[in-house]
């Protein structure tokens, strides 16, 4: 009777530790978000470009909010700025932002955030 109390112990700290784990991956990155690349990725380069007047993109991301699909693409204008451009699963955009990321970035010229 002892080896199966302490078994059952063995396993159950196993399943407590297990799920705290798994909670604390949620609470940090709860989002997945994954580098695009092939025709997905040319798609949402060019509508991103197309809404900022031209640039060059840097980076495509693509989000899978609860089920909802965004894309992220960060562009580089000609004069240096960067921002990020959200487009939904269809490659509309749904909104534009400052960069945050990127350096000496001051926002300047970016649009309404979604």
């Amino acid at each position: 009777m002892k080896i199966n109390r302490k078994v059952l112990a063995i396993a159950a700290a196993t399943v407590v530790v297990a799920a705290g784990g798994v909670g604390i991956a949620y609470a940090v990155g709860g989002d997945s978000e994954e580098q695009v690349t092939g025709p997905d990725a040319d798609k949402a380069a060019a509508a991103a470009i197309d809404q900022v007047g031209g640039g060059t993109v840097t980076e495509v991301e693509y989000q899978d909010n609860d089920g909802a699909g965004l894309y992220e693409v960060e562009v580089r204008r000609d004069d240096g700025s960067q921002v990020e451009v959200h487009l939904s699963g269809g490659f509309d955009t749904v909104g534009t932002a400052p960069d945050d990321d990127a350096a000496g970035n001051e926002g300047e010229g970016a649009g309404d955030d979604d």
